[in-house]
């Protein structure tokens, strides 16, 4: 069954197709995605959804926080390093921070290889540190990270 939902409460920029997805030990997993950039996070939902994970995407690391208030079966999320207002980095660090979030895998992604911002990425609790373009082998080595 296919629904379509419509999140305008958070400043969700597309009508983002809902159906059953892939269930992960009796779960459904479901990914957020966060990036500043439609063109990324199109992308990204579009190999996820390839993969059959519900994905929900978002445009900021602010509004990936109001969603997970609401929203608490989130099996990973994935964000872009850089973005305005609240970095990925930032939004890691919140995530790990609150003991009703801390256990959701975050993995981080960004177009620049910078040793130093990777290392502290997975040094703060990041599961992976993506390269973009995201390519579908990245998101299939995800699996087994899933909670």
């Amino acid at each position: 069954m296919l629904l379509w939902c419509v999140a305008a409460g958070f400043g969700w920029k597309e009508v983002v197709p809902w159906d059953s997805g892939l269930i992960w030990g009796g779960q459904e997993i479901h990914v957020l995605a966060v990036d500043d950039s439609s063109v990324d996070r199109a992308l990204i939902a579009k190999i996820l959804r390839s993969s059959k994970y519900r994905v929900t995407t978002v445009d900021s690391g602010k509004r990936a926080l109001e969603l997970l208030t609401l929203e608490p079966n989130i099996s990973m999320i994935i964000t872009d390093y850089w973005m305005p207002e609240m970095t990925g980095y930032e939004l890691l660090k919140s995530v790990k921070e609150s003991s009703k979030l801390r256990e959701i895998p975050v993995v981080v992604m960004s177009s620049e290889n910078v040793p130093n911002r990777i290392n502290r990425c997975l040094e703060e609790g990041a599961e992976d540190f993506l390269l973009k373009p995201v390519r579908p082998s990245d998101v299939s080595r995800l699996r087994s990270r899933m909670r």
